[in-house]
């Protein structure tokens, strides 16, 4: 199994606990508690800052002292609604209390800035629609740059119908040549509806040196440090994945593959 593919690990607790280190990376970290009711959570930050999103189901969540109450209102992540989001920033605390059964994702990367912990979502996040025909796909914007709610972190979510590819033309965003690209370390956490389908991504550069084809499951997590990294949901199952991005610079700028930009040209 390539490094770029971290399945969970069993179906309960914290399942995946990837650091910067971890994943030999200098930014994103990404973190997934799939919590009973009465189960908890809790971390400090330290030199990071965090956006929790519960993906599903409702828990009750505080950050720094505060409490927020329960959170969360799509009982499943296919209800497509748009997801509660919590902002802690670095030097602070958080915690969870699972109300019902959910999952929550943790979405790190270096503290910059001077943000308070707050609600970011659902309030003020949109939908958004991707695409066209067979590229088409649905986006919620969680944490994305026309947001101040972070000073890092990239943070968003896409549904992607089946049959469709998304993330689509291949893009990479590996240089840090703002304003023609943004160097941004990415993850994506993925999920299939039924559960028991599959979806593959590919992860590659345009010399070679990087070319990885991976069948991603429910649960599953795939990490881009570089390249083009398009992803493909077969006839009959949906993907959904939530996307998490930092580098030096909190803009998303990208190059698609300029084999395949003619798609996106014709597109526009």
């Amino acid at each position: 199994m390539t490094d770029l593919l971290r399945r969970p690990r069993g179906t309960s607790g914290k399942v995946h606990d990837i650091t910067a280190e971890d994943a030999g990376w200098g930014y994103v970290g990404f973190g997934l508690h799939r919590l009973a009711p009465g189960e908890t959570a809790a971390e400090a930050t330290g030199d990071r800052e965090v956006i929790l999103v519960l993906v599903e189901g409702k828990a009750r969540i505080a950050a720094n002292g505060q409490s927020y109450g329960e959170l969360g209102e799509r009982m499943s992540v296919w209800e497509a609604t748009l997801p509660a989001a919590v902002y802690v920033p670095g030097g602070g605390e958080w915690s969870a209390e699972a109300t019902t059964d959910c999952t929550l994702a943790v979405c790190t990367a270096p503290a910059t800035g001077d943000l308070p912990a707050q609600v970011i979502g659902p309030e003020g996040i949109d939908q958004v629609v991707r695409g066209k025909g067979a590229n088409t796909r649905f986006i919620h914007p969680i944490a994305m740059e026309e947001r101040d709610v972070a000073g890092s972190l990239l943070v968003t979510e896409v549904y992607t119908p089946a049959g469709n590819w998304s993330s689509y033309p291949p893009h990479r965003h590996d240089e840090d040549d703002f304003p023609d690209m943004t160097y941004l370390e990415e993850t994506y956490y993925h999920r299939l509806n039924p559960s028991q389908g599959y979806g593959h991504q590919r992860v590659f550069t345009e010399d070679g040196s990087l070319d990885e084809t991976m069948s991603v499951h429910d649960h599953d997590v795939v990490l881009v440090p570089k390249g083009h990294h398009p992803c493909g949901a077969p006839y009959g199952y949906e993907m959904y994945y939530l996307n998490v991005m930092a580098g030096p610079l909190r803009k998303w700028r990208f190059r698609n593959h300029p084999d395949h930009d003619w798609i996106a040209r014709r597109d526009a």
